[in-house]
C-alpha cells in the first residue's frame, strides 16, 4: 500500500492563502463595524437586499449588492494590483491583496463621511446621494478583490483593455465612471455636471 504525501511547498502555499484570506475577512468585518459605528444603515432602508439595482438617480442607489458603480470597484482592483505590483513586487500575492483591501476599506469609510457625501452632492450630479449601506460597501470591497484577482491572472494588455471597457460601459450607461468620479470630486467641471444631469442634451 502506497501512502501519498502532499508536496510541502504546495501545503505551505495553501496555508498562506488561508491566512491571507482570513486577514481580509477580518479587515472586512472591521470595516463593517466602523461603518455601523458611523451610523451607516446595514441594508437598504427599503427593507430588502437585491442583487442588482440599476436606477442611479434613486434613493436605493448604493444600497444593494451591485449597481452601475460596481464596474468602478472592479477597476479599483485592476489599478490596485498594478500599484502594489510596482510598490511591492516581491511581496506575496496575498499580502498585496490585503494591502489593496486595506486601501479599498479606507476609501469606503472616507466615502461615507458627511464631508465626502456633501461633496458628492455639491460637486457632482449625485444630488440625492446619501452614502452607502454596509452591504453595498462590503460588496464594493468584494468587487475590488475580483478585479484584483483577475489582474493577477491575465496579461497586462488584457487588464488595460478590461479597465477601459468597464469605464466605457459605465460612461455609456450612466454618464459616469471612475475617471469622471475622481475628476468631479477633485476639480468639478460645470459642463460635465450639466451633461451628466442630462442638461447638455
Amino acid at each position: 500500500m502506497t501512502t501519498r504525501i502532499a508536496p510541502i511547498g504546495r501545503a505551505r502555499i495553501s496555508t498562506r492563502a488561508w491566512i491571507w484570506s482570513l486577514a481580509i475577512l477580518v479587515l472586512a468585518a472591521g470595516m463593517a463595524g466602523v461603518l455601523l459605528a458611523m451610523g451607516r444603515v446595514p441594508i437598504c432602508e427599503c427593507g430588502t437586499v437585491t442583487l442588482w439595482h440599476g436606477a442611479v438617480n434613486s434613493a436605493e442607489n448604493s444600497q444593494h449588492i451591485a449597481d452601475w458603480y460596481a464596474p468602478s470597484h472592479l477597476v479599483h482592483g485592476l489599478l490596485f494590483y498594478g500599484l502594489f505590483w510596482l510598490l511591492a513586487p516581491r511581496a506575496p500575492l496575498g499580502a498585496r491583496a490585503l494591502m489593496a483591501a486595506l486601501l479599498e476599506a479606507a476609501w469606503e469609510i472616507v466615502e461615507n463621511t458627511p464631508m465626502v457625501i456633501n461633496r458628492y452632492r455639491e460637486a457632482t450630479a449625485a444630488l440625492g446621494y446619501a452614502g452607502d449601506s454596509v452591504v453595498n460597501s462590503l460588496s464594493d470591497l468584494g468587487f475590488m478583490l475580483i478585479g484584483f484577482a483577475f489582474a493577477a491572472r491575465v496579461p497586462v494588455w488584457v487588464t488595460v483593455a478590461s479597465g477601459l471597457a468597464l469605464e466605457l460601459l459605465a460612461l455609456a450607461a450612466i454618464r459616469d465612471n471612475l475617471t469622471l468620479n475622481v475628476l468631479m470630486l477633485l476639480w468639478p467641471v460645470p459642463a460635465i455636471r450639466d451633461w451628466q444631469a442630462g442638461l447638455g442634451g
